[in-house]
């Protein structure tokens, strides 16, 4: 990588770096079927406090009641119900504030053979709960005859307490800025997402929303917490297992992350299992007929790759005059791996842009369909108040980008290299470029580019990097070999540092398992609905 290009990368990374967190940077989970805060340093063994406890500094919390009626947004199943429930806004100081978590309820539809509650969480960090419960619980059908299923929004999500930074920043990058003006233009974002978010934002790592689900658990009734987590559900669900090992009950994490790696080696693992899918997604399109790239796979690699290298420098232009560089194609091509049901759609975009210099395709595959316009920053007074919900305000535009950087930076706590010089940070930036180039000329800029999601935000928690084999009871792990968002390796590595996990081998592609397999659809309702456990690791071929 040129010199110019590493500054070019890191002034577009300032200019698009909402839309591209909200992509690349998530592991997000598939819509279904096709305490501690920031800074903060619990140690490994922190222990639950006890709600039936008179000194329990959380009882007001655990007392209240759950009343379910109405759900904010529309259309949901007709046997669902919804409330909201408050938790402390920061679990070190219960007196401090709250938080406002929304849920969603649909009851067992075997009420005489109910076992309890089962919390979903679909990924992230920044997926809401609720509406993603809402889309489609025939894909839960089997679960929910015997468990109510529960969707929540966790904190700073959704509808609740939503954070947000005032819009997504989508001004187009300017190729000549320099290093510096990009980082304080980082900076500034850090300062609109402090401003628009009011208190939770300081208080979102995935340990506060691990200790929001105890406070769900005790007010749902449930002696020990039963959890399906998909993507970033899973830190969650091994985080709640670290923290509350004795009121761990059946617990599934399909799509595992990663628990112990820093962001850029996050970042690198991730361009590399991007690479690994795409390259499946090239195997399939040389057996169709009107694939652009031909038959060739090599050669079709090459072919993407230079591609997405043009548009950095020479953008195709929509009907409409938006521009797609070359991150919002890398944005759209990993968008359209996460399931091979939309890889047509993306042979027939690529074929587009290749073709008739046609980004129409890539665009749709984003959903961006005009162009987007630069949002202004409301004013400081009045901004916190509109954020903040009750439950029922509607959701910023930006919340899931926000969220997620929050979230994914409040656990990391390696965040020294917003203390170096521009000139030193480019340097590091243009020695880490090279690296990445290595793993996936295609999608290794982007991911480096994902480094810069905490620039200019104080550390995170080490907790997360501490949890090691926390005593919890066996759970059942879910990898699939062509993951482009969590690869298969975090989840061996996740199962070592749980030391009581069976993993179900996936051979198939897209992102997560369950809603896509038959035989991981198996495996994982024996264990949820009737405690089927298999020894040792169990292979799912791809397409069953």
């Amino acid at each position: 990588m040129h010199r110019s290009r590493v500054g070019r990368s890191i002034a577009a990374g300032a200019a698009v770096g909402a839309m591209l967190l909200a992509s690349l940077g998530a592991a997000r989970a598939p819509a279904p079927a096709p305490g501690s805060t920031a800074g903060d340093r619990p140690g490994p063994t922190a222990a639950p406090t006890g709600g039936d406890d008179p000194r329990d500094p959380l009882a007001r919390f655990h007392a209240q009641r759950v009343r379910w009626g109405d759900c904010p947004d529309k259309p949901v199943p007709a046997e669902m119900r919804c409330a909201v429930v408050e938790v402390p806004l920061d679990y070190a100081a219960p007196g401090k504030g709250t938080v406002k978590v929304a849920l969603g309820r649909i009851p067992a539809t075997d009420p005489d053979r109910r076992i309890g509650s089962l919390l979903i969480n679909f990924g992230g960090p920044g997926a809401p709960g609720v509406a993603g419960l809402a889309a489609d619980p025939k894909t839960f059908a089997d679960l929910g005859e015997r468990y109510d299923l529960i969707g929540f929004d966790p904190r700073g999500v959704g509808h609740s307490d939503p954070v947000s930074c005032g819009g997504a920043q989508r001004a187009q990058a300017d190729p000549d800025a320099d290093t510096a003006a990009a980082l304080a233009t980082l900076r500034d974002e850090v300062k609109r997402c402090e401003v628009n978010s009011g208190p939770v934002l300081a208080h979102m790592g995935t340990v506060d929303v691990a200790r929001d689900m105890d406070v769900m658990r005790r007010l749902l009734g449930d002696e020990k917490l039963n959890f399906l987590g998909f993507s970033y559900g899973s830190r969650l669900g091994a985080v709640y297992a670290a923290l509350f090992p004795r009121t761990t009950g059946r617990m599934v994490l399909d799509g595992v992350d990663t628990l112990s790696e820093p962001l850029t080696e996050q970042a690198l693992v991730s361009a590399r299992g991007q690479q690994r899918a795409l390259d499946n997604f090239l195997t399939w399109c040389a057996h169709q007929s009107d694939c652009v790239y031909g038959t060739n796979t090599r050669t079709a690699k090459e072919k993407v790759a230079a591609l997405v290298e043009r548009l950095d420098t020479e953008p195709l232009v929509g009907h409409d005059g938006i521009q797609v560089s070359s991150l919002i194609a890398t944005f759209a091509i990993g968008q359209a791996l996460y399931s091979p049901s939309t890889w047509p759609a993306l042979a027939k975009a690529l074929k587009q842009a290749e073709r008739a210099h046609d980004p129409a395709g890539l665009l749709a595959l984003v959903g961006l369909t005009e162009s987007p316009e630069p949002s202004e920053s409301p004013e400081p007074s009045e901004s916190p108040a509109a954020a903040q919900g009750d439950g029922s305000d509607p959701v910023p535009a930006d919340n899931l980008a926000a969220a997620l950087a929050a979230v994914t930076c409040a656990d990391d706590p390696d965040r020294s290299i917003d203390k170096a010089t521009p000139a030193a940070f480019e340097k590091e930036f243009e020695e880490l470029a090279e690296e990445f180039l290595k793993v996936s000329k295609v999608f290794g800029v982007a991911q480096l580019l994902s480094v810069l999601t905490c620039y200019g935000r104080p550390p995170g928690t080490d907790f997360i990097r501490t949890i090691d084999h926390p005593g919890a009871p066996p759970m059942l792990l879910v990898g699939t070999r062509g993951d482009p968002a969590t690869p298969y390796e975090w989840t061996e590595e996740t199962a070592e540092r749980l030391g009581s996990a069976v993993i179900v081998d996936h051979k198939g592609d897209g992102h997560t398992g369950y809603g896509s397999s038959r035989c991981v659809a198996e495996y994982v309702d024996g264990f949820l609905l009737y405690g089927r456990l298999p020894s040792g690791t169990r292979s799912c071929p791809a397409g069953e």
